[in-house]
């Protein structure tokens, strides 16, 4: 009996192994199975793997990928700060409130020099544009990383001259939306000016005021009867006009009026060297003129010699016609023989007014004027300025033709064509 109790034991230490306790007491852990072989090493192979990925985790990156992000870092950088209006790094930074959008300082004086009175990118309503110190100080960091994102030398400059840095600017308050149009408005009769209503925005009102058609039938001024007496209609936008208002201006070279509230710039005759010249804004403007090349009885070798100088000198229309415009008041007659040509006759789709003295001084010009006072001497100022000196060897030592304008081979594009 003692025997088979001491195999019994035996059997229940071969399976149990260690864990009988010393009270000869078997542990209830003793009963669970074993582990199953396919799980015998796991946690030494999960233990590799975490070391194995830490020490990943720990090795420094390499120079290349260093060398990305860092380039990434300042191409989105740069992204970030691109003027919203000329679409390169900001130069000059200045922020618009209250939406805080930012700019090239000579990037938002144009836009209010251009009749902006928002924020160029939101269209939001503001006020006032101050320099930005942060920006910049952001700006320089980047350029000091990065020299090739400098804006040209060129670009600088004429910013420079545009926008003085670290001054603020204010933006002008929007004006008055012009009222909506009166679809009932009968086009025999004639519509009131902007100062024919009392309580007008221009502070000014019309002493003749006219009466709108839906308002007073009997009283409308009808288009039978000629211009309304104190109006007339702008060379512009041929809106009716109060002759006496203050904004209106009247060109004394076409006699035609100018209301001076349709169109910026445009609805009106300023003094003679500050006007434009229609379209002549560009050297461009003259290559595409035909009545340039007129001007030179079609001479089209001496007309590129002179497009040439003038892309070299960087000399624009308005130059010349301010030249033009001096050496014209300089003569004795001044601008008289210009008067007696009938240059400035039917200008504008509107009746002019009278031209009572030919001898009067001429003060105010509008812009097709302007451009025909261009045309006029344009040829004659090529010659006065050939006479400088200033041109090339080549163009300066070509002899002149005895025939001068009249000679009957400056139209054969075979041979030399001399002025």
């Amino acid at each position: 009996m003692e025997a088979a109790n001491s195999r019994q034991v035996g059997h229940v230490e071969s399976d149990a192994g260690p864990s009988l306790l010393r009270d000869g007491y078997t542990s209830s852990l003793t009963l669970k199975r074993p582990p199953s072989p396919s799980f015998e090493g796991l946690s030494d192979e999960i233990s590799r793997k975490r070391f194995k990925d830490d020490s990943s985790q720990d090795s420094p990156p390499s120079p290349g990928s260093l060398t990305s992000r860092y380039d990434a870092l300042i191409g989105d950088l740069a992204q970030e700060l691109q003027c919203g209006c000329c679409a390169e790094l900001v130069y000059r930074p200045v922020v618009v409130s209250p939406c805080q959008h930012f700019f090239c300082g000579s990037c938002c004086v144009l836009w209010i020099k251009n009749g902006g009175t928002n924020c160029p990118a939101c269209r939001g309503v503001s006020n006032i544009v101050t320099p930005s110190r942060p920006l910049q100080t952001i700006i320089d960091v980047l350029l000091r990383s990065d020299p090739t994102r400098t804006r040209a030398e060129r670009e600088r400059i004429q910013a420079d001259e545009i926008y003085k840095s670290g001054s603020s600017m204010r933006i002008p308050t929007p004006r008055e939306a012009s009222p909506e149009p009166n679809i009932n408005q009968n086009s025999d009769y004639a519509r009131p000016c902007p100062h024919c209503a009392p309580d007008n925005p221009y502070g000014w009102r019309c002493p003749q005021p006219l009466v709108d058609f839906s308002v007073d039938p009997e009283q409308a001024w009808h288009l039978d009867d000629g211009t309304p007496p104190g109006h007339a209609y702008c060379g512009n936008c041929e809106m009716l006009l109060a002759l006496g208002a203050p904004v209106t201006t009247k060109c004394d070279f076409c006699q035609v009026s100018f209301c001076g509230i349709g169109v910026q710039g445009r609805c009106l005759a300023v003094p003679l060297t500050v006007q434009h010249p229609h379209n002549m804004s560009d050297i461009g403007d003259l290559i595409q003129s035909s009545e340039v090349y007129e001007c030179f009885d079609n001479n089209t070798v001496e007309v590129d010699i002179m497009l040439d100088y003038l892309a070299s000198a960087q000399i624009t229309p308005r130059h010349i016609y301010r030249e033009v415009v001096q050496h014209i008041q300089s003569q004795p007659n001044g601008f008289r023989p210009l008067i007696e040509l009938d240059l400035f006759v039917d200008m504008h789709n509107v009746a002019a007014g009278i031209d009572e003295n030919p001898s009067a001084p001429r003060n105010r010009i509008c812009r097709h004027c302007a451009t025909e006072v261009l045309l006029w001497g344009i040829k004659e100022w090529w010659i006065r300025e050939r006479q400088k000196g200033l041109l090339g060897e080549a163009a300066a030592s070509r002899p002149d033709c005895p025939q001068g304008g009249s000679c009957s081979q400056q139209k054969d594009l075979g041979k030399p064509s001399l002025v």
